[in-house]
């Protein structure tokens, strides 16, 4: 058995002769790019059979390190491809990056495992394979001497793709090798740059001997066809005669694939096969899409016929018979996956008129996966990527710098929306061991806010580039080596007041003009020259000093555009406030009067809201800028002092998912704040269905605003600086703009804290809103980050359930304890919003119920931070779009030379029963069509 299953690896990968030649990173003429993982050193070969170079791995990853199998593995069948292996034991995410290709184009992507206890612990592993950012498949070895073998075809979105392994705590992720194929654009249309196809398996019927494995260059896409040899059941039909394609063949199955078929060994009977899902954690229920090859050998006499029905689980696939044409290949397929199936059962069956029983050439089936999931913007990855070369940074800097949210880079801040590709919105490399230059990729940052580089050894100036960057408030370069003089375009960002830039303990930095000059030999006549100059300069200067001095004292407040010592650990802030985080209080730089509002709100006309500060009003600026003007009321509970903290908050704090103020009032006895209007109200509003003419919002969209919501949070608990617990997070204090978006709003009883002493501060008063205050806030009046977590929960039960924070019918119960009583039953669809009418992803729907509920659990020490709580959100709207993108699709079958209307049927119409076929001839097909033993058959089509 062992003998056979080296045998069918030699065929399927082809024995490798010597043969060096220089290893490249790049496609070859074909635009091939075959690795050959852990091969040492920058060796490469050439594969006898099929004369396909095979090049090492060092030039595609930069992680790992290089084994070989043990001997007891190796025989002479077995292919020197698969005699070593490159393993990850170091960092979650591992990748290989596949370069110069061209985006928008369709390729196939291989990857091959043999364990061969390479690592002597003959332990084997379990782990997880992406392509880019989005899940692919999960690996698991269940025979060290076997094969496992991957397959996807997808489509690029940018010049380059990667294949990441992600260790999931099951095992030390390792790979033997990686190929790429380019595909025509045309070919495997259900592949799109929304879904990739996952090879289950591809089967060439009628060779005679299990052997014959039909790949390149017979396939001039090196696709692997592995022979499906039955003679006890099927007879075998072939032909020396070319088999030609049709313009409109979208699958261009190799002519000799198509040379050979099969019909039943009793002409009376049908040809049946069948498979079982291969599920997995992350893909429980896989939906599978069939390609079924089709083309007549036998030339048939006039009074001979062949038609047949193809059959799925009792569903007639065509409405009609099918008779395969004479010579020419032809595919039947369906567009989209088919309804999910304990087991599919195959079966094609003559027609009453068919004088001759059915055939068929070769089958493909793949499952779908979703590739919906972009990743950070090109330009800032790319940024990234060329940083990372540059400084050598290890951590764990592999793949996607911000997809998936659990595996982004340390020392990042992305920024992300579920229709945008994520930004990188911070950098900290504060003592990263950094040298060198900096980088000049940092100024293709175009969302960066926050840059800090501080204590490191940078040499070099400073690129004036940076002054380019519209949304860069600080930058922080304490305590490097940098010389010259600051640039003058950051010099006029410091100066209108958007940078607020660091540079303390440079020695060699120059802070005034005279001090940049270069260094010259001058001779005593010089000397002589100067002395009295710089007496002369040194008196004008102090007089002017003196006179600045006398200056300021009348006009206070005024802007120090002057530069400090050079070695004084300096910042500049600016006086708007607009950005950056002194601990002084700056305002933005629009100051209302009383006045000025009057005019805003045409006399506080329209009322769009009320809370405890008092009413907040509509209103129009000069310009046209609607906003909302948060008025306080002389009867309000909330004084001078919340006034003036929610003013600085919001003065420091800048985040797409937090509210912004545009400006504020202080007027005698009138104050009033001046926000970002936000048109669709309160989340309370819309979860209740007072919005929008009753419409209620898609899961999908309650998904959005949850994490939207939770990433405000986690920049207040996490990024912001000081960091910020909100205390009153709340569905009436989450506000919607016009596109549904989410923010946080209300900072009036927020309150920093210090993180190295801890994420709590200490209160001597509760504040709050009942059914959403933390318990143990409430008994210990130490408010954290958690009860803000907690909080949270609250709000997030209620987009899951549609029910308030409290219920009141028939008495008073929080709605954790109302959703408890439920889900304890496992009655899931008892909790979940009715009003959605059950159009939601289930699975997700758990999740995020779950998340929840962690987050309201009583001990605060097990509730999740509000980092883990967003990405978990974002796998929980990964699910949701993926589900969406799959039921919008069209659910049809066709065939490759007759698309018309008459040659499809929809397999979503109908709702059969499943008819699951006892004989054992079935049996027999589906243990070679489903899980394939890999001791038995080479590598398992997975």
């Amino acid at each position: 058995m062992a003998a056979r299953s080296w045998l069918i690896l030699l065929c399927l990968v082809a024995a490798a002769t010597a043969g060096v030649l220089q290893a490249r990173a790049q496609p070859d003429s074909k635009g091939f790019i075959s690795v050959d993982c852990g091969l040492p050193g920058k060796t490469s070969y050439v594969d006898d059979k099929t004369k396909i170079s095979y090049a090492a791995d060092d030039g595609f990853t930069d992680g790992g390190s290089f084994h070989n199998i043990s001997a007891e593995y190796i025989t002479p069948a077995l292919s020197a491809r698969y005699h070593n292996v490159r393993s990850f034991p170091d960092g979650a995410r591992n990748c290989y990056t596949l370069r110069s290709l061209v985006a928008g184009l369709k390729y196939l992507i291989r990857a091959t495992f043999m364990y061969g206890n390479y690592d002597g612990l003959s332990k084997l592993p379990i782990f997880d394979v992406y392509i880019g950012v989005n899940f692919w498949m999960m690996v698991n070895i269940s025979d060290p001497s076997g094969a496992t073998l991957l397959e996807a075809i997808v489509v690029v979105p940018d010049d380059f793709v990667q294949v990441c392994l992600v260790n999931t705590g099951t095992g030390t992720p390792f790979i033997s090798g990686l190929d790429l194929r380019p595909l025509e654009k045309k070919l495997y249309p259900q592949a799109n740059d929304k879904r990739g196809l996952s090879l289950f398996g591809r089967w060439n019927f009628g060779p005679i001997s299990t052997t014959e494995f039909i790949r390149y260059p017979d396939d001039p896409h090196d696709r692997i066809w592995m022979p499906w040899v039955s003679p006890s059941y099927w007879v075998e039909v072939s032909t020396t005669r070319p088999v030609q394609h049709t313009d409109e063949d979208v699958f261009d199955a190799p002519t000799k694939v198509m040379q050979t078929a099969i019909a039943p060994l009793n002409a009376s009977s049908n040809i049946e096969f069948a498979w079982v899902p291969y599920t997995q954690p992350k893909d429980p229920a896989p939906g599978y899409i069939t390609v079924m090859h089709f083309s007549e050998l036998q030339l048939r006499s006039s009074n001979a016929t062949r038609q047949f029905y193809i059959n799925l689980n009792g569903n007639m696939v065509f409405s009609q018979g099918y008779t395969p044409a004479y010579l020419y290949a032809d595919a039947i397929f369906n567009s989209n996956p088919f309804l999910r199936y304990p087991q599919y059962n195959i079966s094609i069956n003559a027609t009453a008129n068919s004088t001759l029983p059915p055939i068929i050439n070769a089958i493909e089936v793949f499952s779908v996966f979703s590739t919906a999931t972009v990743g950070t913007d090109g330009q800032d990855a790319s940024a990234m990527m060329v940083s990372k070369e540059k400084y050598q940074v290890k951590k764990n800097w592999m793949g996607d710098p911000c997809v998936p949210k659990t595996l982004a880079w340390d020392k990042l801040t992305c920024s992300y929306d579920s229709s945008k590709p994520a930004r990188i919105t911070d950098i900290n490399l504060s003592s990263g061991g950094l040298s060198g230059e900096i980088s000049s990729a940092f100024a293709n940052l175009k969302a960066l806010q926050n840059l800090d580089l501080s204590n490191n050894n940078l040499t070099g100036s400073i690129p004036d580039a940076l002054s380019q960057l519209p949304s860069l408030a600080v930058l922080d370069l304490t305590g490097n080596k940098l010389n010259g003089s600051i640039p003058s375009g950051l010099l006029k960002r410091i100066q209108d007041g958007t940078l607020n830039i660091k540079y303390g303990n440079n020695p060699n930095l120059c802070t005034n003009d005279n001090s940049c000059q270069p260094a010259k030999h001058k001779s005593k006549l010089a000397i002589y020259v100067a002395v009295p100059v710089v007496l002369v300069l040194v008196i004008v200067s102090v007089t002017i000093l003196l006179f600045c001095l006398l200056g300021r004292k009348k006009k206070q407040g005024s802007m120090n555009t002057s530069v400090k010592p050079q070695n004084e650990t300096t910042s500049y802030v600016p006086t708007n406030g607009s950005h950056g985080h002194g601990s002084s209080m700056q305002l933005e730089n629009r100051r209302f009067t009383y006045n000025d509002l009057e005019k805003i709100t045409n006399n506080f006309q329209r009322v769009l809201g009320e809370g405890g500060f008092g009413k907040v009003y509509d209103g129009f600026l000069e310009d046209g800028t609607q906003v909302a003007v948060k008025l306080r009321s002389e009867s309000s509970n909330q004084g001078d002092k919340e006034f003036l903290a929610e003013a600085q908050i919001l003065t420091r704090i800048h985040h797409k998912s937090l509210v912004s103020m545009i400006g504020y009032c202080k007027d005698g006895k009138y104050m009033a704040l001046v926000y970002e209007y936000m048109s669709e109200g309160t989340l309370r509003e819309h979860i209740s269905g007072k919005r929008n003419n009753g419409r209620y919002l898609t899961w999908r969209e309650r998904l959005r605003i949850a994490l939207e919501s939770a990433q405000g949070l986690e920049y207040l608990h996490k990024w912001c600086n000081p960091p910020l617990i909100h205390r009153d997070v709340k569905a009436t204090n989450i506000l919607l703009n016009a596109r549904l978006e989410a923010k946080i709003a209300d900072f009036g009883l927020s309150k920093t804290f210090n993180l190295e002493n801890g994420t709590h501060v200490s209160t001597n008063t509760l504040v709050g809103t009942p059914g959403y205050v933390d318990p143990e806030y409430q008994a210990t009046m130490q408010p954290t980050t958690k009860s803000d977590v907690y909080s949270f929960g609250v709000v997030l039960l209620e987009l899951v359930t549609g029910k308030p924070a409290v219920l009141r019918d028939p008495e008073p119960i929080s709605i954790i304890h109302w959703a408890q009583q439920r889900l304890a039953q496992g009655n899931i669809e008892g909790v979940v919003d009715a009003r959605m009418h059950g159009d939601h992803d289930v699975n997700g729907v758990w999740k995020a119920t779950d998340i929840a509920l962690k987050c309201t659990t009583q001990v605060s020490a097990q509730r999740p931070t509000m980092t883990d709580v967003v990405a978990q959100l974002q796998e929980c709207l990964e699910l949701e779009e993926g589900r969406c993108a799959i039921s919008n699709a069209n659910n049809n079958f066709y065939t490759d030379n007759n698309s018309n209307s008459n040659s499809s049927y929809d397999m979503y119409a109908t709702d059969h029963s499943i008819d699951v076929s006892q004989n054992s001839a079935a049996f027999e097909t589906e243990r070679n069509f489903g899980r394939m033993p890999s001791t038995a058959t080479g590598p398992a089509a997975r």
